[in-house]
């Protein structure tokens, strides 16, 4: 058996996609026969311009033969991002010309990935299994700002989308909340396999009873259009005051808007910090009492199921999320010890964090239940069921 396996994002980038990805690649590789492959297409470490990961381009890991494609620098814009799957389009061609696959699976937030795997699952005639992180056009019709951009654009990238799910064999959807969205796709069979908690987030330390008089929110992740936090973090961080600093630690396509609120406000309790690696992040989490959460005010992220939630929630410390829809209930169902407001909510985020009854409060219940290897396992099964019967 050969697996076509294309991701964007791999190990060693800081991403999403790269966490997802790679424990699943690995999964595949351990439950597979002597003899079988699992050949993974994916670019070399991109996500942010400020932190960069040395890599190979080519190396092979037991069944795992990967090849990373270099792609041009790019600050996640729109365009940026076109300019880049274009590169990764026609080198993803050059590398499966004269393969046989038995299988295609797409691991796709932004689409684009997705619509390679249907065109390559096309040319070599084999099935279709994708992985849907985002439902890309539902986004894009909210963050693209520009009116021609957005009326140029749109139209294609549904054309492309019905493309690209329309006749897929199978198709997993990381949150219940897409559910809706894909009835109009009747051909693929579903599933619901969730981000999870990584095996470095499990086993954590209990928290220390606080001995500073102020408390330090934590948020680290991708600053861009799509969390909105300077719509958020400098305005609570003023109305807070400093019994409260704020510990932002990342990159991304917004922070230039993030740094200008925080200048236009004049507030002082934010601390900004570069991408980390995951090892220094984990010092940053237990020196923190607050862990912060936010997506932006639109109506397609009611759908969105954020990955750091499952990061999150691995810590006994309480989460405070400015999140709405699927996300909101989620959070109500499954964890304790937060706090809730509805995106870009100012005044209701300050006065509950001021009324919150602080404590730290282990969440072993959904810790045991969203393990990313226990869920990885059963979607490594689901993905050779499909190759082994043509699903």
């Amino acid at each position: 058996m050969k697996i076509l396996y294309l991701t964007f994002y791999f190990e060693p980038d800081l991403c999403a996609g790269s966490f997802r990805n790679t424990p699943l690649a690995y999964e595949l590789n351990r439950k597979l026969k002597e003899g079988d492959e699992v050949h993974v297409i994916t670019t070399m470490p991109n996500r942010y311009k400020s932190f960069k990961e040395d890599a190979l381009e080519v190396e092979q890991r037991d069944k795992l033969f990967i090849q990373r494609i270099p792609i041009p620098d790019h600050q996640s814009g729109f365009l940026d991002q076109i300019n880049s799957f274009k590169t990764f389009f026609f080198n993803a061609l050059k590398l499966t010309k004269g393969n046989h696959y038995d299988l295609v699976f797409a691991s796709s937030s932004r689409l684009f990935t997705g619509f390679l795997g249907r065109y390559l699952a096309n040319k070599h005639k084999v099935n279709l299994y994708l992985d849907i992180r985002d439902i890309f056009t539902d986004t894009m019709n909210e963050v693209l700002e520009s009116k021609i951009l957005k009326t140029l654009s749109l139209p294609v990238l549904r054309k492309v989308e019905k493309y690209t799910f329309k006749n897929a064999n199978h198709i997993n959807l990381v949150s219940g909340g897409f559910e809706g969205y894909f009835t109009k796709f009747k051909n693929p069979s579903y599933s619901f396999f969730t981000n999870g908690i990584d095996d470095e987030f499990l086993n954590l330390p209990k928290s220390q009873e606080r001995i500073n008089d102020q408390f330090i929110i934590t948020y680290a992740g991708n600053i861009g259009e799509g969390q909105g936090l300077h719509k958020i973090i400098p305005q609570a961080a003023k109305a807070l005051g400093d019994n409260y600093k704020f510990v932002i630690i990342g990159d991304g396509g917004a922070k230039g808007k993030l740094i200008d609120q925080i200048e236009k406000i004049g507030s002082t309790n934010i601390e900004l910090v570069e991408p980390l690696s995951r090892t220094a992040l984990k010092d940053f989490y237990i020196k923190s009492d607050f862990l912060f959460l936010h997506l932006n005010d639109f109506k397609a992220f009611e759908k969105v199921l954020p990955s750091k939630i499952f990061e999150y929630g691995a810590y006994d410390k309480p989460i405070i999320a400015g999140v709405a829809g699927f996300s909101s209930h989620f959070i109500q169902k499954n964890l304790e010890n937060y706090i809730l407001f509805a995106p870009g909510d100012v005044e209701t985020f300050v006065s509950k964090v001021k009324s919150f009854e602080f404590k730290n409060q282990r969440r072993s219940t959904f810790i045991s239940a969203f393990s990313r290897k226990n869920i990885m396992e059963k979607m490594a099964d689901s993905i050779i069921a499909s190759a082994n019967k043509g699903e």
